[in-house]
């Protein structure tokens, strides 16, 4: 069975930072194209940050400079870093992993930014 489970979500203030986690089972991670995706209330569901299975990376416009996304192949973990937090950022962040054949959803991670 496929599983990606996200976690590192929860409540910060503007300018903080959060590191999201996603651990990825059943499939052979190192071969994954992986992504980081989010939804906020009434939005598209968007890509925020992705890696591919060789290390290439690319971001969304409005997160360049202040997130970070790294995998861990040894762990099967792909980290997303999350500084100078926005309120606009709040959104449920899901993890995504795909190849040509498969493409599989973690369970998403409320992230809320108060001001």
């Amino acid at each position: 069975q496929v599983q990606l489970v996200e976690s590192g979500g929860g409540l910060v203030q503007p300018g903080g930072s959060l590191r999201l986690s996603c651990v990825a089972s059943g499939i052979i991670f190192r071969f994954y194209n992986m992504g980081w995706y989010r939804q906020a209330p009434g939005k598209q569901r968007e890509l925020v940050a992705g890696i591919s299975s060789g290390g290439s990376t690319n971001y969304a416009d409005s997160v360049k400079g202040r997130f970070t996304i790294s995998r861990d192949n040894a762990k099967n973990t792909v980290y997303l870093q999350m500084n100078s937090l926005k309120p606009e950022n709040t959104a449920v962040y899901y993890c995504n992993g795909r190849t040509v054949n498969f493409d599989s959803w973690g369970q998403g991670t409320q992230v809320t930014v108060s001001s």
